[in-house]
């Protein structure tokens, strides 16, 4: 196999990575992804012990052991812009042998689980509920630059919903992993998750700037397929970058969101840091 160059695989001095700044031995062979560089402590403080921290730009690592089990929580700031630089530097930990920058013959795959925060778009979506993305629609243009296999099935609800709001582009569906969903979606809201890629007008926001889709909020709440009963459930701005990255490198891949706003009824938590610290107790509790 060809080597990578060291323009496209770049490494710090010590070897390790670019941007997470890790080696191999660095890692876990399950990942928690957050946000939120706060929240890793978040994660890390209930783990039996934290034997290793590395900080690097909002990629902040802690490795440890809870009840055992050797765990690792990332966090990526927000885009999926980052989480292509998150994933892709991840995947060159355990599938690129950094000293030759040649790819490993027998490929390893990580189980990756994001926990995240999002707003809900459907009135019937309680506030302080968690929710387990079983698609991810993507508004960015992350997959414009990859190959992304998709399904007849994705390929029609994007489709689809290009036409229903009227938009110049089609977004891109893809599926979540299949076991990481049956492992944690025992009292959790199954949804479809929108990816956006941005806060404001891409979610429906207008403070002073007029939004271009002035009822987006609106029409993806009203968008169903009748066929399948498909709906979409929430907004968010990584999981669709989680989910095709995952596909194409070969990983298992779940977004889990404490749902802390409920867009059609303008609500939003008062409860959010104890959502958030429940769904990372049954995500321990179940990795």
């Amino acid at each position: 196999m060809a080597k990578i160059s060291e323009t496209d695989l770049i490494l710090n001095e010590d070897g390790s990575v670019y941007h997470l700044n890790l080696l191999p031995k660095h890692i876990g062979d399950t990942i928690i992804a957050v946000g939120d560089p706060n929240r890793v402590f978040q994660v890390s403080q209930h783990f039996d012990d934290v034997d290793f921290e590395m900080n690097k730009r909002e990629f902040i690592t802690h490795t440890g052991k809870y009840h055992g089990k050797r765990i690792t929580v990332i966090s990526t700031g927000i885009g999926t812009d980052n989480i292509e630089i998150f994933l892709t530097e991840l995947d060159a930990l355990v599938n690129i042998d950094l000293k030759t920058r040649e790819p490993k013959a027998k490929k390893k795959k990580l189980r990756i689980i994001r926990i995240g925060t999002s707003g809900a778009i459907q009135e019937d979506i309680p506030l302080d509920t968690h929710l387990i993305s079983e698609y991810a629609v993507g508004f960015d243009n992350l997959m414009n630059f990859y190959d992304l296999p998709q399904t007849t099935f994705e390929k029609t609800i994007g489709k689809e919903i290009k036409k229903h709001i009227g938009l110049p582009f089609t977004p891109y569906v893809v599926k979540g992993s299949e076991s990481l969903l049956n492992l944690f979606q025992k009292n959790m809201v199954v949804g479809n998750t929108v990816t956006a890629p941005g806060f404001y007008a891409p979610q429906g926001r207008e403070m002073r700037i007029p939004a271009r889709y002035p009822k987006l909020l609106e029409d993806l709440t009203y968008y169903h397929n009748k066929a399948s009963n498909f709906w979409l459930t929430n907004l968010e701005m990584e999981t669709a970058g989680y989910y095709s990255l995952g596909r194409l490198l070969g990983h298992e891949m779940i977004s889990l969101n404490a749902i802390i706003a409920n867009r059609v009824k303008n609500k939003f938590s008062k409860n959010h840091t104890k959502t958030v610290d429940d769904l990372i107790k049954k995500v321990l509790d179940l990795v």
